[in-house]
């Protein structure tokens, strides 16, 4: 097999193991599904091994498969990266995108600074945000629909590379003129009688804030549950329940009309980062914008709630 030919075969193998099927990989390589399939079986046939078991238009990975997977990814991206590689080392690299997604907390709170400096330092580079949730994400990422996401983990899958690098503490935000806004030091005791509003029971903070206070042996009871720190602030400042958040969400606005409480004593910070799939390799701009998040140049947020970078 010429060399050429392994590259197409392998750029074959790599968009049908991608995709999930032969089908979904011709559209993408805008080529047909036989030419998919015969470039697949003279891999297989080079590499004397099955790639794929076959169930209908469905494929799934061997173990050969999966490891030729795992090889093949990082060549096919450092492949297509060549072009700005090579003007990042013999010409000046100002121009193409980055792909990134992130949720709402992080696309409101977190992003925009960075996205702003990134903006001045590299005007011609142009930012593709996709706003998803994140099982969303992690799919994105897996596909390489983006180049990587910014958001915090808990559960890393065995797949993905998760590095935090911003940490966020854990604040009880109350109306002002709730009971507790008397109270400079807030003890878990204290949040005891009152009724929360909290992110639905699926999510990590509900998950978070029930085994804390089980630890602890206090009951908790819940008034509201709904989706996103925005609407969640909005509901706290009328007066209809407190909330544990993370710091991430809160503004100087905010500080004017809820008060804000430190519970680090008792739960535990938000790490923050750039998630991406394991073994990816990142584009020239795409490690730009990374070693930007690693510099903690927030030079847009006050700096006596910016977020700590962590080592």
């Amino acid at each position: 097999m010429y060399k050429g030919n392994l590259q197409k075969h392998l750029r074959a193998f790599i968009t049908t193991a991608q995709t999930g099927s032969v089908s979904s990989a011709a559209k993408v390589l805008y080529l047909s599904q036989p030419s998919i399939s015969q470039q697949i079986k003279s891999l297989e046939t080079t590499l004397k091994q099955t790639l794929f078991e076959r169930n209908g238009p469905q494929m799934r990975l061997t173990p050969a498969g999966s490891a030729l997977f795992e090889m093949g990814q990082p060549l096919i991206r450092q492949l297509d990266a060549l072009p700005d590689d090579f003007a990042r080392r013999y010409g000046s690299l100002e121009s193409g995108t980055i792909r990134i997604a992130a949720g709402e907390s992080t696309i409101m709170h977190l992003l925009p600074p960075l996205l702003m400096r990134f903006r001045r330092l590299h005007p011609g580079i142009t930012t593709d945000l996709h706003h998803v949730s994140g099982t969303e994400g992690l799919k994105q990422i897996r596909q390489n629909d983006v180049d990587f996401a910014v958001g915090s983990m808990v559960d890393v899958p065995d797949d993905i590379d998760y590095r935090p690098i911003y940490e966020f503490k854990p604040v009880l935000i109350a109306a002002l003129d709730h009971p507790l806004a008397r109270r400079r030091q807030i003890r878990l005791q204290d949040i005891s009688p009152y009724g929360l509003i909290l992110p639905p029971k699926r999510r990590t903070t509900y998950e978070m804030i029930d085994m804390v206070f089980q630890r602890h042996d206090l009951p908790y009871r819940v008034t509201l549950e709904i989706g996103g720190w925005e609407v969640i602030k909005r509901y706290v400042s009328l007066g209809m329940g407190i909330s544990i958040v993370t710091s991430i969400c809160i503004t100087e606005a905010d500080r004017e009309r809820l008060i804000v409480r430190d519970l680090s004593e008792f739960f535990p910070s938000r790490t923050y980062g750039v998630v991406l799939r394991k073994g990816a390799y990142l584009s020239p701009q795409a490690h730009r914008f990374v070693s930007l998040m690693n510099k903690a140049l927030f030079a847009s947020i006050d700096t006596s709630r910016a977020p700590s970078p962590l080592e």
